[in-house]
C-alpha cells in the first residue's frame, strides 16, 4: 500500500478503535533514515454517539512509525520497540509517549505504532552549529542528555514492568562475564556473511579479540544502541526527547557513551568528542554524576572500536541490500560508500593506544 494511501485507512482504524469519528488532517511523511517510515498526523475526534467510550489519546499531534521494506536485521521488531520506549518513557526519561501499537500487517502492510509528536529539531547540522541553541549547547546539552542516558541505563533485566518475555528475550541473555567476548564474536559472524573480504576489519577484530578479556560490564543495563546527534530533538528551551530504540539491548552502559562520542557523529566540529558539541570530561562528569557510577575511559575506547566496526559492517548491509536488488535506493548505495571511513577510524584508535 502506498504510504499516501495510508491516512484513509488509519483514519479507519482509529475511528474503529477509539469509537469515536476520527478526521486527520497534516499528514507529511517525516525523516526515517534508510530502514525507517516515519508520519506525522495531526487528528480532531468526535464521539459517535453520547454513550460512545471515548478512549482516543490526550495527544492530537502523534507520529506513525513502521518498518520500510526491509529493515536491519538487527533491529528489534516494532512490538519490542515500542514496549522498550514504553519502559523509558515511565522511567521519566524525556522520550515521546507511546501511545498505541498494532501487530497486523494487513492494515499498512507492515506492524506500526503510534507515538506523541514533540517539538524540536534532530537535524545534526542545526544541533551542533544553529547559532539559536549557542547558550543551551554550551551550557546544558551535555547535562541533559548525561541525566536522561543514566535514566535509560537504570533498566535492568529482572526490574522491567512493561517489556513481555518475548522482548525481553530480544534484548539479549548473555552473562556479565561473557558478554564483552560474544559482543565481538557477533561481529565476527556477521562479517562472515559479507560477499567480499575486509582485511582492515578483520585486523582490528584480532585486536578486539585481544582485549575484550580485559573487561566486563559494571553491570548489564539497558542500552539505547543508537544514541547519538541526530537521535535526539532539540530547541532553544532546552532538550525535547530522545527518539529511535529500534537497537535496544541489555548490555554495557559504556556502549552508549562511546557510541556518542564517534567520529562520525560530530558532523564537522570534530574537537568536541561527544556528539559535536561537548568535550568528554565535561559528559563523564555529568554523568557519574546522574547515576554515581564511574566512567572507564578505556572502556569508552574500546566500544568506540567495536563501535566503528558495527558502522562499518551496516554500512556494507546497506550497501549489499541495494546491489542485490532487494531494496533499491540511493541513499542504501551511499552509506555503502561510507564504509572506508569508518575501517580508518577503527585503526587510528588502536594505534593511538
Amino acid at each position: 500500500m502506498e504510504k499516501n494511501k495510508w491516512k484513509d485507512t488509519i483514519e479507519s482504524y482509529l475511528s474503529d478503535l477509539w469509537k469515536s469519528k476520527i478526521e486527520i488532517s497534516n499528514w507529511k511523511e517525516l525523516s526515517g533514515g534508510a530502514c525507517q517510515d516515519n508520519i506525522a498526523l495531526d487528528y480532531s475526534s468526535t464521539p459517535t454517539s453520547d454513550k460512545a467510550q471515548n478512549k482516543s489519546s490526550s495527544h492530537s499531534e502523534l507520529v506513525l512509525r513502521t518498518d520500510k521494506a526491509a529493515s536491519l536485521l538487527s533491529s528489534l521488531p516494532k512490538k519490542a520497540e515500542f514496549e522498550v520506549a514504553l519502559e523509558i518513557f515511565h522511567t521519566g526519561a524525556k522520550t515521546p509517549e507511546p501511545i498505541l501499537f498494532e501487530n497486523d500487517e494487513k492494515i499498512i502492510g507492515n506492524p506500526f505504532y503510534l507515538m506523541q509528536r514533540i517539538t524540536g529539531n534532530a537535524n545534526a547540522r542545526f544541533l551542533v552549529k544553529d547559532a539559536s541553541i549557542n547558550a543551551y549547547r554550551k551550557e546544558g546539552l551535555a547535562r541533559d542528555l548525561a541525566n536522561n542516558l543514566a535514566k535509560i541505563h537504570s533498566i535492568l533485566p529482572k526490574q522491567t514492568k512493561y517489556l513481555s518475555e518475548a522482548t525481553l528475550s530480544l534484548l539479549g541473555g548473555i552473562s556479565e562475564k561473557t558478554y564483552i567476548q560474544e559482543s565481538v564474536l557477533a561481529l565476527r559472524k556477521t562479517l562472515a556473511e559479507v560477499p567480499e573480504s575486509h582485511p582492515a576489519i578483520e585486523l582490528a577484530l584480532n585486536w578486539l579479540d585481544d582485549q575484550a578479556k580485559n573487561f566486563t560490564p559494571d553491570r548489564m543495563v539497558l542500552v539505547h544502541g543508537d544514541f547519538r546527534t541526530g537521535n535526539f530533538m532539540v530547541s532553544p528551551i532546552g532538550l525535547e526527547g530522545i527518539l529511535d530504540y529500534e537497537f535496544a539491548h541489555w548490555g554495557d552502559r559504556h556502549e552508549d557513551v562511546a557510541w556518542l562520542c564517534m567520529r562520525d557523529w560530530r558532523f564537522g566540529k570534530v574537537n568536541k568528542e561527544v556528539g559535536g558539541f561537548a568535550d568528554r570530561i565535561d559528559f563523564f562528569a555529568e554523568y557519574e554524576k546522574a547515576c554515581e557510577i564511574k566512567i572507564d575511559p578505556r572502556k569508552v575506547t574500546f566500544w568506540e572500536i567495536v563501535g566503528n566496526l558495527r558502522w562499518a559492517i551496516g554500512s556494507i548491509q546497506q550497501a549489499y541490500r541495494h546491489l542485490s536488488g532487494k531494496d533499491k535506493g540511493i541513499e542504501l548505495a551511499a552509506i555503502g560508500r561510507r564504509t572506508s571511513e569508518m575501517e580508518y577510524e577503527a585503526l587510528r584508535l588502536i594505534n593511538a593506544g
